[in-house]
């Protein structure tokens, strides 16, 4: 619901928000005339507080102390009266700019961009490994799990394993093959596919032609398109992937969680319930409010109770037009808004790029033992 407010009570509004983070103290008329030189007397700037009260924008936390914001009062902060830190933004992205994507693995490198948006915002950092759907194959295996079932595994560059089961098909002569041969012939396949597929993103395995395979193997070109294709079609819809974090025992020496139960569930949520987190940082951060790249919750707004008194800031980063993860920060609802805005959304600007193809050049394969081609397997 829109408080009509005016200009002057937006004002005072601001200031309290802007004082009360600063400070962690309910904020009284005296202290804003004297710190922000507002041009007009204390009773008047009671009395807009108290306007400000009556609209549920500010409430006293006892008789005698002076006004804190409320979560709605947060809210108009945000949407109406601040703007994200250019300042900010540019420094992440240059800090950013200093991670080495040649040379390590897709974890190791948001685990360490995590860190730095920890460090820079002073508040918890939030980054879910990407999406099956981008994720880049580093190797795979065909194994015969018992006379007739195969199982592909597929280890992809963010060090996640999947795996697709199905019946063998049957030979020419409408039996199964011998059980040793068999397992020799899927070994020169794994051999085969690995040399062809590695580097490429799983969404787009069910694209390939089969037509490279000798007479000999034909029987499993359409093995392999079956399990290919129930990957890529898996890969499709989006699905929980774990969220590296940053900076929590920093974060946790914060004022604002002084609670030891609190501080309990918040770090039981972080650890160990990351499924019941991930839909707010990801499948939230896809539903943008029009104009606005990131997606602010602020206290209340939060479904889960270990974060009710939390607010979290996410958007996502994106291969192309494909949010493939998201980007947030986690801290009290008292926190440098501004600051954590633009942190936020450089760093999803960052990683979009990053994983786009402009920086990520992750390391196709592991070089000491190389996958043979078909032709020139034993």
């Amino acid at each position: 619901m829109r408080v009509n407010l005016t200009d002057r009570q937006e004002h005072i509004l601001w200031a309290t928000v802007r004082h009360y983070i600063a400070t962690a103290e309910p904020v009284g008329s005296k202290a804003l005339v004297d710190e922000y030189k507002l041009s007009v007397s204390p009773a008047t700037i009671r009395n807009a507080m108290g306007v400000l009260e009556k609209a549920g924008l500010l409430y006293q936390p006892h008789t005698s102390a002076g006004r804190i914001p409320s979560d709605s009062g947060y809210r108009i902060y945000v949407d109406r009266l601040i703007q994200p830190s250019d300042r900010l933004a540019g420094k992440v992205e240059q800090v950013l700019d200093q991670l080495n994507w040649s040379d390590g693995r897709m974890e190791a490198v948001l685990r360490g961009a995590a860190q730095i948006l920890a460090t820079i915002s002073g508040y918890i950092a939030l980054i879910t490994i990407p999406q099956t759907n981008m994720a880049r194959l580093r190797h795979l295996q065909l194994v015969q799990l018992e006379p007739g079932k195969v199982m592909l595994i597929v280890v992809t560059d963010a060090s996640e394993t999947q795996s697709v089961l199905v019946k063998l098909p049957q030979s020419t002569e409408g039996k199964q093959q011998d059980v040793e041969i068999v397992d020799r012939e899927l070994q020169i396949l794994s051999n085969f596919l690995n040399s062809k597929l590695q580097g490429r993103s799983i969404s787009e395995l069910s694209t390939i032609d089969w037509s490279e395979l000798d007479r000999d193997f034909e029987v499993y070109a359409e093995l392999m398109e079956t399990m290919l294709a129930a990957l890529s079609s898996r890969a499709q819809n989006p699905t929980y992937t774990r969220i590296l974090i940053g900076g929590l025992s920093e974060a946790l020496r914060l004022p604002d969680f002084s609670r030891l139960q609190q501080v309990q569930t918040l770090v039981q949520l972080l650890e160990q319930e990351q499924e019941l987190l991930w839909p707010l940082i990801f499948e939230s951060a896809q539903l943008e409010t029009p104009g606005k790249r990131v997606t602010v919750r602020i206290g209340s707004e939060n479904p889960l109770e270990p974060i009710r008194g939390c607010t979290l800031i996410s958007a996502t980063y994106r291969r192309g037009s494909v949010a493939v993860g998201s980007v947030g920060v986690l801290g009290p609802t008292r926190m440098v808004y501004e600051n954590a805005i633009a942190v936020v959304e450089a760093a999803a600007d960052y990683l979009s790029e990053a994983i786009g193809g402009n920086r990520a050049n992750f390391p196709e394969a592991d070089r000491e033992n190389p996958h043979s081609t078909f032709k020139d397997a034993p």
